[in-house]
């Protein structure tokens, strides 16, 4: 059986959160107080999660990626990822990481067998770098960086998330990167979540505009069904090492082709980013009876997200209410709670 939603979407990709933590404090993910962490008890164990995955790939779910919070600071990550590795049924199996610790554990993750690889990184300037992350070592990043092209992980994508007045400016000097090193540089509009929602009007710009800038260096050949991507449109400059994709939520949705759950650290199973319907899973892994009624249960649970899974997000009711200084959205998680 495979998991098939209302309007024809087959679901096949599960982005996990295995944390809430992070080492950084990015100024559109979370306040720079910090949120109250979920204490260990009140988040999924890794044996937990494996029992959700495995009925995921049950329902023909073949493509994860671990999210958090930062997966690196979760201990026995590198162990998880291992086991991980070793499951049948997963096609493609991918990390998403701010990159501060990842000069420590890519040769570690490369010799597991993980290949896929996203770095969070919104600025190339050292003291920029400080005012958007609040902590933490860009040289650190950089160097996490080199060392995943060295090791050999392919693709080695670089998510920026672009802000008016903070890294507009920086744009070009990303994409040019695609000519030096076989990075894949995303640039990825800014979304009214979380913190983000405070300040949407002022720091948001259309991938529209950012292409534009892209093209002042260079034609851009479009990649039709690179890496099968569903929410990206991709591009490339000629002799470019690298590609350049543009991901954009807002400007052009692409919910059509929307083909993820995701399950929160705390083991909620959330059905859209910009959403906030979800179904607790923790529950049935903790109360259930036996092994066989728990994998009876999240199989059902799966197949009713699947049947709940919204049409569209909720993205632009959002930007209605922010002009018209009427907010009200309940889309107030950090996006370290809910899974980057």
């Amino acid at each position: 059986m495979k998991l098939i939603d209302r309007y024809g979407r087959r679901i096949n990709y599960l982005r996990i959160s295995v944390t809430d933590r992070c080492n950084l404090r990015c100024i559109y993910c979370m306040p720079e107080s910090g949120i109250v962490c979920k204490r260990q008890h009140e988040i999924l164990s890794y044996e937990e999660i494996l029992k959700i995955v495995q009925v995921g790939l049950s329902l023909g779910i073949n493509k994860i990626r671990i999210t958090g919070g930062e997966p690196l600071v979760r201990k026995d990550i590198i162990k998880f990822i291992s086991t991980l590795l070793k499951l049948k049924g997963i096609y493609d199996l991918s990390l998403t990481t701010n990159g501060v610790l990842l000069s420590e554990y890519a040769k570690d993750l490369f010799r597991l067998g993980l290949r896929r690889i996203n770095i969070s990184l919104d600025t190339l300037d050292k003291e920029k770098y400080k005012i958007i992350t609040k902590t933490g070592n860009l040289d650190k990043v950089l160097e996490g960086i080199n060392k995943a092209i060295k090791f050999g992980f392919e693709p080695v994508k670089i998510n920026v998330v672009v802000m008016k007045n903070i890294n507009e400016d920086e744009v070009i000097e990303f994409a040019k990167l695609t000519f030096k090193e076989p990075l894949h540089v995303r640039f990825i509009e800014f979304m009214p979540i979380g913190q983000g929602i405070i300040s949407w009007q002022d720091k948001f710009i259309s991938n529209v505009q950012l292409k534009q800038y892209c093209e002042s260096i260079g034609e851009l050949q479009e990649i039709k069904n690179f890496s099968n991507s569903t929410t990206s449109s991709i591009y490339k400059f000629r002799n470019a090492k690298g590609t350049i994709s543009f991901i954009s939520p807002i400007s052009d949705p692409f919910c059509s082709k929307c083909c993820r759950l995701r399950l929160t650290s705390d083991g909620k199973l959330r059905l859209c980013l910009g959403s906030d319907k979800e179904i607790n899973l923790m529950q049935i892994v903790r109360n259930s009876t036996s092994e066989q009624v728990c994998f009876n249960k999240l199989r059902q649970q799966f197949l009713i997200a699947s049947y709940l899974k919204p049409k569209q997000h909720t993205f632009n009711s959002v930007f209605s209410e922010i002009f018209t200084k009427n907010a009200q959205t309940k889309i107030n998680m950090t996006m370290c709670e809910i899974g980057g």
